[in-house]
């Protein structure tokens, strides 16, 4: 039998009992949807984190204490960042364009009736660029404020709103504490980070904070930004050496502080993220499976169904052959376009995501195609047995079949 022949009698016979055949596709259209907004969202997420990493800096390696044991237990940090380390990384690594000593609290600040708990950090004037951060309005205080120890500090947008209001923060005076700071550049809006909100902080001259505010001896974090970013696991590792030779540490004592590039943490949060889409997307496809099962189980029936039709092309000299290839193409047409519909709603699925959450979700070809791979596929594996069932019956016993 021509194999154009056989394409018309197979799309026949599903057409002949369209409500079953539309129910045996609902699984697969169901799975195969599942699949293409799981495999969004978690591109979606992908990109989302990527996208905060890279937001946090360029070309960064930060430098935090460790945490101090006691018994196998961790009890706090361990003090040993300085500002004399952050200056003998500037001064004696290479490659190694700036530098910013990092001092962090929390803080109550007020102006007027207005008051906000925000982040304050103690940092340098290179911070901004370290992290690329850049003002609305406003300068960024100098090294001669950071020397004098000025009571100068800029606002992120959000919490600038939320103690100004429509009023120019620029010029004003806040109450950090007991202490009168003067507002001398506004951030510009960039959203949250994860779990960093630059929009949320108050940055000051790291001198004012530990001298005024907070009373640290020692720093959160020494950031350090490089030349480029082909320079990041020299410096990471002078960075490490420099550090153990200037606290006099012994080479068992290396867990006192802790240095990651960023390359390091793009790697560490791509890998996160492919496990999370592994993880969706395996979900997913139980669904595919399932509807696999329900497009074997309707031909099985209807194999029992065509018993005797099947007998009677046997009997006028239908191959073997015919009758498998006949029943595989239903199976695979079932598949096929309930593929092809699962693919319209899971798109537009992905879309409504999008649209109507905070989740961000990008609809990739890779996965459309693999979710139209994985349902053909189903189609011959869940499809072939009762297509052999079907092609092995005794031309006899199907003719006498009632």
């Amino acid at each position: 039998m021509l194999f154009w022949n056989t394409l018309k009698i197979s799309a026949r016979s599903l057409l002949a009992n369209k409500l079953r055949t539309a129910l045996a596709m609902l699984g697969i259209i169901i799975g195969v949807a599942s699949v293409i907004a799981m495999l969004a969202i978690a591109a979606g997420a992908q990109a989302q984190v990527m996208e905060r990493v890279e937001r946090m800096g360029v070309n960064l390696i930060t430098i935090r204490p460790g945490e101090a044991q006691h018994r196998g237990r961790a009890t706090g940090r361990v003090d040993i960042l300085t500002v004399e380390a952050a200056e003998a990384i500037l001064n004696k690594v290479p490659h190694v364009a700036r530098v910013t000593p990092v001092v962090q609290s929390n803080s109550q600040l007020s102006f007027g009736n207005n008051n906000t708990n925000s982040s304050l950090y103690g940092v340098a004037p290179s911070y901004l660029g370290i992290r690329d951060f850049s003002l609305s309005g406003g300068r960024i205080f100098t090294d001669d404020e950071v020397e004098r120890r000025s009571s100068v500090g800029i606002l992120g947008a959000e919490t600038a709103r939320e103690l100004f209001g429509p009023l120019d923060p620029i010029g004003q005076r806040i109450r950090v504490g007991r202490r009168q700071v003067e507002i001398v550049g506004v951030l510009q809006e960039m959203g949250e980070m994860g779990w960093f909100n630059p929009d949320d902080q108050l940055i000051m001259p790291y001198t004012t904070v530990m001298s005024r505010i907070t009373g640290d001896n020692y720093l959160r974090e020494i950031s350090v930004q490089t030349s480029g970013r082909e320079h990041l696991p020299e410096v990471e590792e002078r960075i490490t050496a420099l550090l153990m030779n200037h606290f006099n540490l012994q080479p068992h004592q290396d867990d006192q502080f802790h240095v990651r590039n960023q390359a390091d943490m793009i790697e560490h949060a791509d890998a996160m993220a492919r496990t999370f889409s592994f993880l969706l997307g395996g979900v997913a496809s139980i669904s595919l499976l399932v509807g696999g099962i329900g497009i074997m189980n309707i031909m099985l029936v209807t194999v029992t169904e065509r018993t005797r039709e099947i007998g009677v092309r046997k009997a006028i000299g239908g191959r073997r052959r015919d009758i498998l290839r006949q029943f595989l193409l239903e199976s695979i047409f079932m598949c096929g376009w309930g593929g092809l519909f699962g693919v319209v709603l899971g798109a537009g699925a992905a879309g409504l995501i999008d649209r109507l959450s905070d989740f961000s979700t990008i609809v990739q070809p890779g996965g459309i195609v693999l979710a139209l791979l994985f349902a053909g596929s189903i189609g011959l594996f869940f499809g072939y047995y009762p297509a052999r069932k079907a092609a092995a019956l005794p031309p006899i016993e199907a003719l006498r079949y009632e």
